[in-house]
């Protein structure tokens, strides 16, 4: 991606943190970033192209956030471990995984936009999905896994949607309560 388009969707997603979906224009967005609308066009294609891109965008940060930080443990299998690195990187920075007012925007506009809905529920699917693979050594079943991958899931999900949105501090003590629930050790064919 060149820098100029970056910055449009860097810009867009702050916009959308901020100011939910409508708030998405491109003339304020333009304004914003000190460009053309002529910046625009030149590396998007049209409003529903832009749209599109940073759907994508959002998608692609907030799947790889979310891979990095379960690959950055030492001890991947480890549901604790991953766990607690995950609860770890619920930060109030916008660098963290916890970035409610973002996914708070994002679900409220997949409400009423079939794009919007699609890219989140990859999203959830994704991030669901591993955290099941974190769990399933810890189980007896895929059903348990999911379970207990929906546990801290439905948790964060939740705190994000609250007006106003659970603190990152609050959040990260509340899902570290969830910890001790861990499982020590994977279960072996003898349990």
């Amino acid at each position: 991606m060149s820098a100029a388009r970056d910055r449009w969707l860097d810009e867009g997603i702050r916009v959308l943190a901020a100011e939910g979906a409508s708030g998405v224009r491109i003339d304020r967005i333009a304004a914003r970033l000190g460009l053309s609308k002529g910046s625009f066009h030149h590396h998007f294609d049209g409003a529903e192209g832009y749209k599109r891109d940073l759907l994508a965008y959002f998608e692609r940060l907030s799947v790889e956030a979310f891979d990095r930080a379960i690959a950055g443990v030492e001890t991947p299998g480890d549901a604790r471990a991953v766990l607690g690195r995950l609860t770890e990187l619920i930060r109030s920075r916008d660098t963290g995984l916890y970035r409610p007012q973002l996914e708070a925007a994002v679900r409220a506009w997949s409400m009423s936009d079939p794009d919007a809905r699609a890219v989140q529920a990859r999203i959830d699917q994704v991030r669901l999905s591993a955290l099941q693979r974190v769990w399933r050594p810890h189980v007896a079943t895929d059903a348990e896994a999911r379970r207990a991958a929906l546990l801290p899931y439905l948790l964060a999900v939740g705190a994000t949607v609250m007006v106003p949105p659970v603190g990152a501090e609050e959040l990260r003590d509340v899902v570290e309560m969830l910890l001790p629930l861990v499982p020590e050790e994977p279960i072996t064919a003898a349990d």
